[in-house]
């Protein structure tokens, strides 16, 4: 491997954009470091991951690996009955993509299409590494860790749900460069919005958006009532014209108020995460990196759509942090958001001890310390 440079990486990762960001942004520091490196990802053959990975220019390939449902509906019958089948497909599938490609390194960073790569790596006895976003382990990251040469993860709190802890390193989770490129002040003058009134950002991501998206409603019309702050919202593809007619039907026009800002996606998100004094949100692991990395406090309502109910243990762990403060969709009502999200903005004493909370756990040097871990094992 010469001067310990990684010239064939394997990346494998799927299940959500949570997984698959990470992988992307250690691909391009590894690129950068080796020009000549070559890359491949792994995911399942019906994952988002192929579509994020060829966008990003990386080649993909797939194995047939799935999840299982606890259910006893014909559907899910069925379902689990072609689960069994990919558990012999699976791992098959992974010994023969890895002869082929003859890795240096398998990185997983999560997402159940990783087990049977990881696995047959670590049969292989190809240096393997695993990396963790969420602040709980989840089942495919517990079912590797004693298969794994690491595990790498986003806080020194994660380090206690391990059986192996001297195999954990805390190295944080990858957040785009760019979202470091302008102070505060200078993305606040870039959006317009260096008039000195805060700027709350607020979005939901996918799961069970159509629900909250209905109580900013509610939060928009309050909002207008007094223009304490400025106000983005994304309200989702399929929730922009959703919460456009909501409003229309309780007779609001937000015509005029140039404080809100309702958007279906923010396109410079960047920008918009770095001017932003409160960010009202889900908490999937990418957003708890970017809102660590950044020192932004936070107002969340995690998903309970999701498995293992990772969001609400990411929430409550920067809760405990005095980063955040947490809502469950039960109470989460848009008065209450409303009430809440002034409650902070109004404190501005209370306001920067949650910035320093939150800025405390995050680690902006995490693509390095990844690329640096990984350079170890394969040592």
């Amino acid at each position: 491997m010469g001067e310990h440079k990684l010239k064939r990486v394997v990346f494998t990762c799927g299940g959500t954009a949570g997984h698959v960001n990470p992988a992307i942004a250690l691909a391009q520091k590894i690129a950068e470091e080796t020009p000549d490196a070559a890359f491949l990802f792994v995911g399942a053959e019906r994952g988002l991951e192929r579509d994020l990975v060829t966008k990003a220019g990386y080649t993909f390939e797939s194995v047939h690996i799935s999840s299982f449902y606890r259910s006893f509906k014909p559907s899910a019958i069925r379902h689990n009955l072609v689960s069994v089948c990919n558990l012999v497909r699976g791992p098959r599938e992974a010994k023969a993509i890895l002869r082929d490609f003859a890795p240096d390194v398998v990185i997983g960073t999560g997402g159940y299409a990783s087990y049977p790569v990881v696995k047959a790596a670590a049969g292989m006895g190809i240096p393997t590494a695993v990396h963790e976003s969420n602040i709980v382990p989840g089942l495919t990251t517990k079912l590797l860790e004693p298969l794994a040469d690491r595990i790498m993860v986003g806080f020194e709190a994660c380090r206690q749900h391990y059986r192996h802890p001297e195999k954990v390193l805390v190295t944080g989770t990858p957040v785009r460069g760019d979202f470091f490129a302008l102070t505060k002040a200078q993305a606040k003058e870039k959006l317009g919005l260096a008039d000195g009134r805060p700027l709350v950002v607020s979005f939901w991501g996918s799961l069970g958006a159509s629900g909250m998206n209905r109580q900013m409603v509610d939060f928009l019309a309050l909002e207008r009532e007094h223009q304490a702050f400025h106000h983005i919202h994304a309200a989702g593809k399929s929730g922009y014209g959703a919460m456009r007619q909501l409003l229309a039907e309780k007779g609001i026009d937000l015509n005029g108020y140039d404080s809100i800002d309702l958007r279906e996606y923010i396109y410079d998100m960047a920008a918009v995460m770095r001017a932003a004094d409160l960010v009202i949100c889900r908490a999937g692991a990418s957003t708890v990196s970017e809102l660590t990395a950044l020192g932004v406090p936070a107002l969340m309502v995690p998903s309970p759509y999701v498995t293992n109910n990772h969001q609400e243990k990411n929430a409550r762990a920067l809760e405990r942090s005095g980063g955040a403060v947490v809502l469950t969709e039960a109470e989460a009502s848009g008065d209450v958001l409303f009430r809440s999200a002034c409650g902070i903005l109004r404190d501005a004493a209370a306001r920067r001890n949650m910035e320093k909370a939150m800025a405390s756990l995050g680690i902006r040097d995490a693509t390095e310390r990844i690329y640096q871990a990984i350079l170890e094992i394969c040592r």
